[in-house]
């Protein structure tokens, strides 16, 4: 994005020399101070005093980052600077302390399915780009009928996505084998061994590497501190201290439960997510063959759906949990509460989905006296709004793939307003 960029610099005129990109974890570049890079610069490159564009990569590399930055923004008026870093610890612990009035933090998680599609050029024709999922309950059975015939060519698409995942390296490959390939180097030897390993000074990095496998093989369920502990080989401190240090690289999700009113539980039982399906895929060696397993499938596009959620409402910083009652054990996959809306969302990737009184989403919409509840479904002959039977809760059963593209463009539309 960053070279992006500058070429985006160049081309409405702006001079080369003052465009600057510096890449902080370079090994040559870690021993000065970013100050003593800038005097070089200015000293042979770009005077000093004029307008300048800094964009500085992987930026939790640099000693004092924080400060060095608040230095500049304060001091010279003449830059303009992006900064990124892979590692959330870094910015939200330092943002709080040096950077409050200073600069925004943008978050960039891996691409929407709607992304996806834009860069593959395979987005479907005539999407209304102001529709969000919403609006779909103010929609007539001829409307959706015409709105799903317009999504069956990106259906195959979908399932690309939930095997190759949201990664710009790997939308236009075509071979499977070598997508996966690239997503275990990166995230096994680039983030878990290099990124981690520094900015978490974490000493056991193969205890690490072992509970991330261990994440991966139990995705989606309740997650024990002490069942991990048991099958890993550590201690309980230690899968609780990683599982955390995961959670910050952002490689995580972790969904706390709810109880009525939305109140959270003491010494919850979390579930574990990773943040795209397609890295436990690539982690564990499974390809397409998990297209026709109804479970694995559950689980992936679970995964997909708790991804477009939380990007699309990072901007109201909301609660998303699941619901469980613990006397039925019944279940709503994922609550997320802001003080704009209350949304419940069930996934049921399955052939006839239904959705009984008894059922966890009818018994939580109605606990939460909820108007509106929504199915995430396979078929896009599910579509439609229904009612629950004896309730008055309109629940609206979307396709995962037009569920998804909808929660990419409405989250294009919070950040471009």
């Amino acid at each position: 994005m960053l070279q992006q960029l500058v070429a985006h610099l160049l081309e409405q005129g702006d001079a080369p020399t003052s465009v600057l990109y510096l890449s902080l974890d370079h090994p040559l570049i870690k021993i000065y101070s970013l100050a003593n890079v800038l005097k070089l610069y200015h000293e042979y490159i770009h005077p000093k005093g004029k307008p300048a564009t800094l964009l500085l990569d992987e930026v939790q590399y640099a000693k004092e980052w924080d400060l060095e930055l608040k230095q500049l923004v304060d001091h010279h008026p003449e830059y303009r600077i992006v900064a990124t870093g892979s590692s959330a610890l870094a910015h939200r612990t330092h943002v709080a302390e040096s950077g409050v009035g200073r600069w925004l933090t943008i978050p960039v998680p891996t691409l929407s399915f709607y992304e996806y599609l834009q860069i593959r050029g395979e987005s479907p024709a005539n999407i209304p780009e102001d529709l969000i999922p919403r609006n779909l309950f103010d929609w007539d059975a001829a409307q959706l009928g015409e709105l799903a015939r317009s999504f069956r060519l990106v259906q195959d698409s979908f399932q690309r996505y939930l095997l190759v995942g949201g990664f710009p390296e790997t939308a236009k490959l075509t071979d499977l084998s070598l997508c996966q390939r690239l997503l275990r180097e990166d995230v096994v030897e680039r983030v878990l061994k290099r990124d981690m390993t520094a900015l978490f000074r974490i000493r056991n990095v193969n205890d690490l590497e072992r509970i991330f496998i261990y994440l991966c093989l139990h995705t989606g369920g309740l997650f024990s501190t002490q069942g991990c502990a048991g099958d890993v080989g550590t201690t309980s401190v230690t899968v609780a201290n990683y599982l955390q240090n995961l959670e910050q690289a952002n490689l995580i999700y972790r969904l706390p439960p709810t109880v009525k009113g939305g109140k959270a539980i003491l010494k919850a039982r979390y579930k574990v997510y990773l943040v795209d399906a397609a890295l436990r895929n690539a982690v564990l060696l499974r390809g397409e063959e998990i297209l026709s397993d109804p479970t694995q499938m559950g689980l992936v596009v679970e995964t997909a759906v708790l991804r477009h959620l939380y990007a699309y409402s990072y901007l109201d910083t909301p609660r998303i949990s699941y619901w469980r009652d613990a006397a039925t054990e019944r279940e709503v996959d994922i609550i997320v509460q802001s003080p704009n809306y209350h949304l419940a969302v069930e996934v049921k990737y399955q052939e006839k989905p239904v959705i009984s009184p008894k059922d966890g989403l009818a018994v939580y919409c109605k606990n939460e006296a909820l108007k509106t509840a929504y199915v995430v479904t396979k078929r896009d002959t599910d579509f439609g709004v229904r009612k629950i039977d004896g309730m008055e809760t309109n629940v609206l059963h979307v396709p995962a793939h037009i569920f998804c593209f909808l929660l990419g463009q409405a989250e294009r539309l919070l950040w471009i307003k």
